[in-house]
C-alpha cells in the first residue's frame, strides 16, 4: 500500500513542492511501482498522479479508464479529448513551483529519465520548474525491505556456490578431455540456477583469453571459444531468486586454467582488487562518519587506483550500477566516467562495486555487491572476496 505521508516527508525534504508521476502503456516503469501498479495492469491511455508536499493528491485519467487509479486516494478528473489532458496536466503543474518529475537534466541518467520532451513542454509552460526525481525513485523505487533483502541473501549464496562447481567443471572437462566450450561452462551455472530455484533475464557471461577483455562479450554458439589448459577465464553471473519481488545477486571472478598463475595477470588481478577495496573503503568511512555520499565519489575512489598503476584507459565503464528486480536497478549507479551520479548511496539500497582492466589478450573483473542496511551498515555480500587468480586445475 503507498504511503503518502513518507512521500510527502520526503518531498519536503528534498526541496520539492509536489512530484508529477504520469505513465503511458508502460513507458514509466517507475511510477508504476512507487503506485502500486501491477504489471499486468497495463492500459492504454495517459493517466497523471500529482502528491504535493502536503494536501491532497490530484488524479487525472481517461474516460476509458476511469478506474486506473481507484486504489490511490485523492480528487479524481476524467478527460476524454486531448485538449482536456492538456488542461489537466496543465492545471496539476500550476498547483506548484518546483515539481519532481521522471527526468534526467540533458538525459546525464537514462535510468531516471522516463518523462517523454511533449509532456514537460506543457508543466514548463505553467511557470513550473521541472526537476529530477532521482532521489526519489531510490526512496520509494529502489530500497529493499527485509524480505528482498532476505532473498538477496538467498540468491547470493547459490551465485557463491556457482563459481566452485563451474572451476571444478572446467578442471575436470581439461583434464578428461583437453577442453571445455565457453558454451558447456555457461550452460551449467544455468543448470545450477535451476536446480536453486533462480531465474535470470540472460545467460552469464563464461569468457576466456581475448572474450574476457571484452566488458561485455556474449557467450554464444558463433562466437564459442575452446577453453584449455594455460588459459585465463573470467565468469561474471547474475540471477535472482524465482519469486515476486526478488532482487538480484551479481558477481563476477576470473580463474587461471593452471596450477600456478603467471605472473601478468596476478599483477592485474591485484590492481583491480585494490581499487575494488578502495571503494568499500569509500563507501564504509562514510557511513561510518554519517557523510553524504554521492555516487561518483565512489567510483573516484577506485579509478584513482588504477589510474595511479598506469592501467586508467583500460578501465572503460562505470564502476558499479544499482541493482534491484532488475539487476541494473534504478538507485544511484557508482559513477563519474558515463554519467556524473549525483544522486546518494542510501540505506536500504544496494549496488555492485565492479572495478576492471580490459587489455586485448586479456580482462580482468572482480565484482562484488554492496547493501546498506536500514541502520547505514555496509553489507558487502556474495561471499568471501576473491583474493587471488583462481588457479583451477590446483583444485
Amino acid at each position: 500500500m503507498i504511503d503518502i505521508a513518507a512521500i510527502q516527508s520526503a518531498l519536503r525534504e528534498f526541496g520539492f513542492d509536489a512530484w508529477l508521476l504520469g505513465d503511458f502503456r508502460g513507458s514509466n516503469v517507475l511510477a508504476r511501482r512507487i503506485l502500486g501498479i501491477p504489471d499486468d495492469q497495463m492500459g492504454s491511455r495517459r493517466w497523471h498522479y500529482l502528491i504535493p508536499a502536503s494536501g491532497e493528491p490530484q488524479k487525472l485519467v481517461h474516460r476509458i479508464e476511469p478506474g486506473m487509479l481507484d486504489h490511490l486516494p485523492g480528487d479524481k478528473t476524467i478527460y476524454l479529448k486531448w485538449q482536456e489532458w492538456d488542461a489537466g496536466v496543465t492545471k496539476l503543474a500550476s498547483s506548484a513551483q518546483r515539481i519532481a518529475m521522471e527526468y534526467s537534466p540533458r538525459n546525464a541518467n537514462p535510468y531516471v529519465s522516463r518523462v517523454d520532451a511533449g509532456t514537460l513542454e506543457v508543466v514548463r509552460a505553467t511557470g513550473a520548474e521541472v526537476l529530477s526525481s532521482g532521489n526519489l525513485i531510490q526512496r520509494f523505487e529502489a530500497t529493499w525491505d527485509d524480505a528482498q533483502w532476505g532473498m538477496h541473501l538467498e540468491a547470493a549464496q547459490h551465485t557463491n556456490s556457482a563459481y566452485e562447481r563451474a572451476w571444478a567443471f572446467i578442471a575436470s572437462e581439461v583434464r578428461q578431455s583437453g577442453s571445455v566450450r565457453e558454451t558447456q561452462v555457461q550452460q551449467l551455472i544455468m543448470d545450477h540456477f535451476a536446480e536453486h530455484g533462480l531465474t535470470t533475464y540472460h545467460p552469464p557471461i563464461v569468457g576466456a583469453n581475448a572474450h574476457s577483455g571484452d566488458p561485455h562479450f556474449e557467450t554464444c554458439e558463433a562466437e564459442d571459444t575452446a577453453i584449455k589448459e594455460g588459459d585465463f577465464v573470467l565468469i561474471d553471473l547474475w540471477a535472482k531468486m524465482n519469486r515476486p519481488r526478488a532482487v538480484y545477486s551479481d558477481l563476477t571472478r576470473v580463474g587461471f586454467v593452471g596450477h600456478t598463475v603467471p605472473e601478468q595477470y596476478e599483477k592485474v588481478f591485484q590492481i583491480v582488487a585494490a581499487a575494488r577495496d578502495a571503494a568499500i573503503a569509500k563507501v564504509r568511512d562514510a557511513f561510518a562518519r554519517r557523510e553524504p555520499l554521492p555516487g561518483w565519489q565512489v567510483d573516484d575512489a577506485a579509478r584513482q587506483v588504477i589510474a595511479a598503476a598506469g592501467y586508467g584507459q583500460f578501465f572503460v565503464h562505470r564502476l558499479g550500477h544499482s541493482i534491484g528486480q532488475e539487476v541494473h536497478g534504478n538507485g544511484a549507479n557508482m559513477d563519474n566516467l558515463e554519467t556524473r551520479e549525483d544522486r546518494l548511496v542510501l540505506p536500504r539500497c544496494c549496488f555492485s562495486i565492479e572495478p576492471g582492466i580490459y587489455l586485448p589478450e586479456f580482462g580482468v573483473r572482480s565484482e562484488v555487491d554492496v547493501y546498506i542496511g536500514a541502520d547505514g551498515t555496509v553489507h558487502v555480500t556474495g561471499g568471501e572476496l576473491q583474493t587471488n587468480v583462481v588457479q583451477i586445475l590446483a583444485r
